[in-house]
């Protein structure tokens, strides 16, 4: 594979009329690294191979001769083959009372919020408000503090929507379905893929059981993001494209068509992914909430589609351009939205890296080192292990080995 791979690149540098010494100027790689490289001696890493496919134009073709990249996770996509996932999605699907996309309804039911002045009322009541202290702990607290409670107040709402009427029922059944979904999360943070998924599951499960077939859908955007985290833009793509049909509700479809650029990305199609961009800031921009839950996603970025657009253009080999969108959008973010702000930061600063401006992006990354000590991320680290990389390609540079102990300091947690 590797070369193909060197072969195809220095195919694509000669039509682009470039010499070994010019591209790596443009990269900030040394003639000797990419040598070796288009000989099939050095396996690029996959940065290196996103930003080759951007300057030399060659829409995703290098991406696909890239070995792919290991993950280091205690499990879920990178132990699922693509039938497995796809069925996951399926299942989802079905849960959505829609079977086929050529069977979807016109709408889906939205789950009532009345319920009668008694003990359960007060129960949602001060769940709900739990549920809003939960969120802003989950950026303060690292996620394996956060899980026990999480499930344990899932646990709760679900023996006590057992013992009221059906009409109390409901909505503290769709209450612990929005408990069991941010426990998903939490999990994937803590690096546990297969317990993400399991929760997942749980909370689509207790959707259902409320009458809120939404959550289903967005199930496939969470299971998307496992899989975008694992490198497969195939299944990333395809789990978000089933969570965008029209019976769900647009903040739903919106947040799918983040996730399904994010995809593209991956595979290296910046006009897809564009695309995708595109019909999400239409989608977010006219979303409104449908009932009295909690809000599904992040409720700490501004504005969330150029966020993603800013990680898009980083993972399409377009560094500069990524980080000039989120310089802007980091500092928009606000201060107490900790681990938000540790992990674009970190995107942030991987950006700069690749662009060749070390110095800044250590500096960017100093100030987010220790909160990821504090508040550690499984996803947050497999970035700061791609930039360490990047960074290690500058031994000589004086903010690079200082940085380094704050690296390692953060990689071990």
């Amino acid at each position: 594979m590797s070369e193909n791979l060197g072969a195809e690149l220095r195919r694509l540098r000669l039509a682009a009329g470039l010499s070994l010494t010019q591209l790596g100027e443009r990269l900030s790689y040394s003639k000797g690294h990419l040598s070796k490289i288009e000989r099939g001696q050095k396996t690029p890493p996959v940065e290196l191979v996103r930003r080759c496919d951007a300057l030399l134009r060659a829409d995703g073709r290098l991406i696909a001769l890239a070995p792919a990249e290991p993950v280091r996770r205690r499990g879920g996509a990178a132990d699922l083959d693509r039938r497995q996932a796809l069925a996951v999605g399926a299942g989802s699907l079905l849960a959505l009372g829609l079977g086929t996309p050529a069977g979807v309804p016109a709408a889906v039911p939205t789950v009532g919020t009345a319920v009668e002045t008694t003990g359960a009322s007060t129960v949602l009541g001060a769940f709900r408000i739990q549920f809003d202290q939960m969120r802003r702990l989950g950026q303060v607290l690292a996620p394996g503090e956060l899980l026990p409670m999480l499930t344990a107040h899932t646990d709760t709402l679900a023996v006590r929507a057992a013992a009221v009427g059906d009409r109390e029922r409901r909505p503290l059944l769709v209450l612990a379905s929005r408990y069991a979904e941010f426990a998903g999360w939490m999990a994937q943070e803590a690096g546990d893929d297969a317990t993400a998924l399991r929760l997942t599951g749980r909370a689509v499960d207790l959707a259902e059981a409320g009458g809120d077939r939404d959550l289903a859908g967005y199930a496939l955007v969470r299971r998307g993001l496992i899989s975008c985290y694992a490198g497969d833009s195939g299944q990333t793509v395809g789990l978000a494209q089933l969570a965008q049909h029209r019976a769900l509700p647009t903040r739903i479809r919106g947040l799918a068509a983040q996730r399904e650029a994010q995809g593209h990305a991956l595979a290296g199609d910046r006009d897809a992914c564009l695309r995708s961009l595109d019909l999400a800031r239409t989608l977010l921009a006219r979303a409104d909430e449908r009932d009295g839950s909690p809000t599904l996603g992040t409720t700490n970025l501004p504005d969330p589609a150029a966020v993603v657009a800013g990680w898009c253009l980083h993972d399409l080999g377009r560094p500069h351009e990524a980080a000039e969108v989120l310089d802007r959008e980091c500092a928009r973010i606000a201060p107490e939205a900790l681990r938000t702000r540790t992990r674009f930061g970190i995107r942030r600063a991987l950006a700069h890296a690749a662009a060749g401006e070390v110095e800044h992006a250590c500096a960017l990354a100093a100030e987010l080192l220790a909160p990821q000590s504090a508040v550690p991320s499984a996803t947050v680290a497999l970035d700061i292990r791609r930039l360490a990389r990047e960074l290690s390609r500058f031994p000589s540079s004086r903010a690079v080995r200082e940085l380094q102990p704050a690296l390692v300091a953060a990689l071990a947690h």
